[in-house]
């Protein structure tokens, strides 16, 4: 793994464990066993580690919404499926990203804003209508809300919950 790699991973457990203020630059230099001087030879300061995130964050969002458009069973299921928090690298940059646009920081949640526009415009192609949409979007935001508020935890039985809400969709769909 590359130092860049140890350092956003570093920033982005903090950020979730412990949130923005405690992410210092030597905290995460201390968390990713580099010198603040390592640190800083990747990050000049700590808005270009948040660009960083950022940056990661839109290349595994990108990927996801690739796969979502590609899912066999749909981009509504894919989405609530995948809306249950895993630890995967797109949840823990989303998580992280969050707790930073609680921060005032307006690039974060303008990038949760965008990747959460082309979530629903994919849900829109499926089901052509935007409020049948929008309320299978919150469906999924609700899973990941929970998440939020446990910082990430892992939840122990998601697939019966999941399933239930997939029928809900369902039945979303043949409404609109």
């Amino acid at each position: 793994m590359s130092a860049r790699s140890k350092i956003l991973d570093a920033y982005e457990s903090i950020l979730i464990e412990e949130g923005e203020r405690a992410a210092t630059l030597e905290a995460v230099a201390a968390r990713a066993e580099v010198s603040k001087g390592g640190l800083l030879y990747h990050f000049k300061d700590k808005g270009a580690l948040a660009d960083g995130l950022l940056e990661r964050l839109g290349e595994l969002a990108a990927q996801d919404m690739e796969e979502m458009r590609a899912a066999p069973d749909g981009a509504c299921a894919y989405y609530v499926r995948s809306s249950v928090y895993e630890d995967s690298g797109l949840d823990r940059a989303l998580v992280a990203t969050l707790q930073l646009g609680q921060e005032a920081h307006p690039r974060a949640r303008t990038a949760i804003a965008e990747i959460h526009q082309r979530w629903l415009e994919l849900i829109v192609e499926e089901v052509g209508d935007r409020a049948t949409a929008r309320a299978i979007l919150l469906i999924g935001d609700g899973l990941y809300y929970t998440a939020a508020l446990s910082a990430g935890a892992v939840l122990e039985e998601p697939a019966a919950d999941v399933e239930e809400l997939l029928g809900v969709v369902e039945r979303l769909k043949r409404g609109s």
